[in-house]
């Protein structure tokens, strides 16, 4: 693949060094003259001076045949922007942003911008998962299918307890697809099936039903 990314802070740096080793072809784009010369002596021409902003810029650096766009400076606009001209001007396929501020990421999500990642998210996710009594944390976004599949896990005074998954009036869009039972195998759940205290239960649903799935199984 030929891969663009913009920004060559230390993500960028190392993601390039990375793909490079995963045998990507890769272009970074620093508008940085002194990190440019730095990450160049060390990696080679695969660093391009200029803006990742400006169409001039991305054109140079042949957008036009990139099969992803990455872009990672510190600044959300900057990211947003290098994702849309990508998109937009040049048809790349695939972008995905670095999104500082959580709060942004609903709006790199309505601007088309396929897959942002926010760190603050990732480590919030974390602490979330080391948490034995956090009732809701989210595995993942399928954003371009406006899905999140999430794990809940069902406390000793959960209303749920006791009752068959046709009971629990869950929206149509909404999927419990495996209940994870302690010290036993997974179960793919039916209609029928009853919900036990301590289950892990993954459940597809769209984006907007979080609220919905807490009250109904936490």
């Amino acid at each position: 693949m030929y891969i663009i990314i913009v920004g060559g802070g230390r993500v960028g740096y190392y993601l390039t060094k990375a793909l490079l080793n995963e045998g990507h072809e890769i272009l970074l784009l620093e508008e940085r003259r002194e990190i440019c010369d730095s990450i160049s002596k060390e990696l080679g021409s695969v660093v391009l001076h200029g803006d990742g902003c400006e169409t001039s810029t991305l054109e140079a650096a042949g957008t036009a045949r990139a099969d992803m766009l990455i872009s990672v400076t510190g600044d959300d606009e900057d990211n947003l922007v290098s994702c849309q001209v990508a998109k937009y001007r040049f048809k790349v396929p695939r972008t995905l942003a670095r999104v500082r501020n959580p709060k942004n990421e609903s709006i790199f999500k309505k601007l088309g911008i396929e897959t942002s990642v926010s760190s603050t998210s990732i480590i919030l996710e974390h602490i979330e998962n080391e948490v034995p009594s956090h009732p809701l944390t989210h595995l993942l976004s399928i954003r371009e299918k406006g899905l999140e599949i999430l794990n809940v896990k069902i406390q000793n005074d959960s209303p749920s307890i006791g009752k068959s998954l046709k009971e629990l009036s869950l929206p149509e869009d909404v999927t419990i697809s495996l209940i994870i039972r302690k010290e036993r195998k997974p179960i793919v759940p039916s209609p029928t099936t009853t919900i036990e205290a301590e289950d892990q239960i993954i459940v597809v649903a769209p984006a907007d039903s979080e609220e919905v799935i807490k009250k109904i199984l936490t």
